[in-house]
């Protein structure tokens, strides 16, 4: 390399070494990739600005050869060269030629010598009849040659040719332009090589500041340490919290789950790039997941849980993607439930005990009146009436929690003018899920009651008995019956209009969640009736068994 192109890489590396070793670091991420990107853009023109002088320079260079040797050999070649050489005064015919061949073709000298190297010819006619400066022995044997030699002019690119005749070497020529000649019209290239450089640069810089820029927006203005950091919160987070989250992107494919949402939703293995539809949930559960629009505290049912269902697009431009998060309710399900049934418990006892002031006054009254036979009587009749139902209900169950549950239902039936039996053969054992039994049977019986409320003769009978291996539980009413075709246990569907329907989808997946079954049909002498089969303790489910209700 010449001493100019080292020194414009010298220049080039202060300048990149000064950017990255004395501008403070920025902080955010866009701003190192800034720096970065600036300082390697600033290289890589740097380096083709250098690429690019060095091939101009050898251009040049090659240019000054081709036009020094063209006109060297045309010198050689003219006739009136020849016949000057030949004749008694080279020099006074051949100067004013050569200078006229060099004003001419643009070169900086145009030398005739003789075969001994005295020259004839020169741009300062001192220095005529003085040796000529340079390499002839290649020209001497007849071939024309180039080379780089420094003469009186300063270093230059000369061509050296033989004047011959009748096959003899009878002068040589020699045209050639110097070196700074060609640095000089190597000069405006290199401005114009610098102009394009730098419009490189900054071209380059603004882009790179406007891609930047957008880098910055999406990072706010983070640096990748915060970055990272903010990635292990968030992964922390995900595996922390118990409540589930997915995350859909804009073709409804899964793009994030956390622990909490695999357990709820029951899922195992790779889900990730799957669509929700592919994970075998139920069709009420994955339109939810799927839809468009938010949704809100939506109740849904899976083989074993009850889960709160909360959805929200995300914002943009088009279909972004859906943010989902699941709560599960089952146990606050279950406890509302049994809440519910100690709330009718009380309605229940505080309309019992009403009944019974009443029954107590009119005791009361008789004996007053003196009539103390009819007063005996009267109280052990209803007395009778009572402990009869009470006798029926323990001795048919012996867990107390679901007598207390049936007492309870059939005063809040009595009130609503239903009569709730228990079958004579009935027999419900101890050590039964007892949690479980209550939202069976307390669903059944609550539905049962509002089906025939109203109607004359309204009863439900309920039924308790093994078979089998297993605990079968019906209850059976005399109401309107059930619409044909309809899924009585689809989560929504109820006859009691909007925002019900709950109930019956509970007892299925209570049933579900034990390995057992539902059927719902309607008896040959009118009404509904509802089957539950669940296996007892230490009883297998059997193979093949339709766990699906039917209506």
């Amino acid at each position: 390399m010449t001493p100019v192109t080292l020194a414009f890489i010298e220049f080039t590396a202060r300048c990149t070494l000064s950017v990255m070793f004395r501008i403070p670091r920025p902080r955010s991420l866009a701003g190192q990739l800034f720096v970065m990107q600036a300082v390697l853009l600033a290289v890589v023109v740097a380096v083709c600005a250098a690429f690019a002088w060095t091939t101009a320079r050898d251009q040049a260079a090659e240019a000054a050869e081709r036009q020094a040797g063209a006109v060297a050999r045309a010198v050689a070649d003219a006739p009136s060269v020849r016949a000057a050489v030949l004749g008694p005064d080279p020099s006074a015919a051949l100067q004013p030629y050569a200078q006229r061949v060099r004003a001419d073709a643009g070169v900086d000298f145009v030398t005739i010598m003789d075969p001994a190297g005295l020259r004839w010819t020169h741009p300062d006619p001192r220095r005529i009849g003085e040796r000529f400066l340079g390499n002839t022995a290649p020209a001497l044997r007849g071939r024309t040659f180039s080379e780089t030699y420094t003469g009186t002019l300063g270093p230059s690119i000369r061509v050296v040719t033989p004047v011959t005749a009748d096959g003899r070497v009878i002068a040589l020529v020699s045209a050639g332009i110097t070196v700074q000649n060609v640095s000089e019209r190597l000069g405006g290239r290199l401005v114009a090589l610098g102009w394009v450089a730098a419009g490189a640069l900054v071209l380059g810089g603004l882009g790179t500041y406007v891609v930047n820029a957008r880098l910055r927006r999406h990072t706010h203005g983070m640096n990748a340490a915060e970055l990272s950091r903010m990635h292990d919160y968030h992964q922390a987070t995900l595996h922390a919290v118990r409540e589930g989250l997915l995350m859909l992107d804009g073709r409804r494919r899964i793009s994030l789950i956390n622990d909490g949402g695999r357990a709820l939703l029951g899922v195992e293995g790779e889900v990730l790039g799957r669509n929700p539809g592919e994970l075998g949930l139920p069709a009420p559960l994955t339109g939810a997941l799927l839809a468009d629009g938010p949704r809100v505290d939506e109740v849904h049912l899976t083989a074993d849980r009850v889960l709160v269902v909360n959805t929200s697009p995300v914002a943009g431009g088009g279909r972004r993607g859906t943010v989902v998060t699941l709560r599960d309710h089952t146990e606050l399900q279950s406890l509302t439930g049994e809440l519910d049934h100690e709330r009718g418990f009380t309605g229940a006892l505080r309309s019992q005990a009403h009944e019974a002031a009443n029954r107590l006054h009119t005791v009361v009254s008789l004996i007053e009146l003196g009539r103390t036979d009819e007063a005996v009587e009267f109280a052990t009749a209803e007395l009778e009436l009572a402990q009869a139902l009470t006798d029926q209900v323990v001795t048919a169950v012996a867990e107390p929690v679901l007598a207390a549950l049936l007492l309870g239902k059939a005063a809040q039936a009595h009130e609503r003018g239903v009569e709730l039996v228990v079958t004579p053969d009935s027999e419900l054992p101890a050590g039964l899920p007892a949690r479980d039994l209550v939202t069976v049977l307390g669903n059944l019986i609550d539905n049962a009651v509002d089906a025939v409320t109203g109607t004359p003769g309204a009863r439900v009978a309920v039924t308790a008995r093994g078979r089998a291996g297993a605990l079968e539980l019906t209850v059976a009413d005399n109401g309107p019956g059930l619409p044909p075709g309809a899924d009585v246990f689809e989560r929504g569907w109820s006859g009691k209009g909007p925002g019900r329907g709950l109930g019956l989808a509970l007892v299925r997946q209570t049933a579900h969640r034990h390995g057992g079954t539902v059927t719902a049909a309607g008896p040959p002498h009118g009404g509904a009736e509802f089957t539950v089969r669940l296996p007892l303790p230490g009883t297998p489910a059997p193979a093949g068994r339709d766990r699906e209700g039917t209506a």
